[in-house]
């Protein structure tokens, strides 16, 4: 593979990744009120956000978001443990992925803003 194929590819990434950043972290905040709870509805839906996010942390920091990334990771912690056991989020996971998902959008709003500003980069 050529580096041209390579950059080209890369570009497309960073591309998917940039449109649908924003709509993700919205999801998972208005997916909020369905987290909490002992219902089976409550561990689908954590499941939902958990693989959201965990697809930001996955890319963010290798298409040039490394502070996206990291604040991507910070909402997983959250999410990871009772993704992993099955179960909703009690009141306090709530309360620590609402702070969370508060500084990732932040966040990755001043490095979408980056970006605009520098699209080369």
């Amino acid at each position: 593979m050529t580096a041209d194929v390579f950059v080209d590819r890369l570009a497309k990434v960073r591309q998917r990744f940039v449109s649908t950043l924003e709509a993700k972290i919205e999801e998972t905040s208005a997916a909020l009120p369905a987290l909490g709870g002992a219902a089976t509805h409550a561990a689908a839906a954590v499941a939902d956000a958990y693989m959201r996010i965990h697809g930001i942390v996955g890319i963010g920091r290798t298409v040039g978001f490394p502070d996206t990334g990291r604040a991507a990771h910070a909402v997983e912690d959250v999410l990871r443990q009772p993704y992993r056991t099955g179960r909703g989020l009690v009141a306090d996971e709530i309360s620590l992925l609402r702070e969370a998902l508060q500084t990732l959008r932040a966040v990755a709003a001043r490095e979408l803003q980056a970006l605009q500003k520098n699209p080369s980069e």
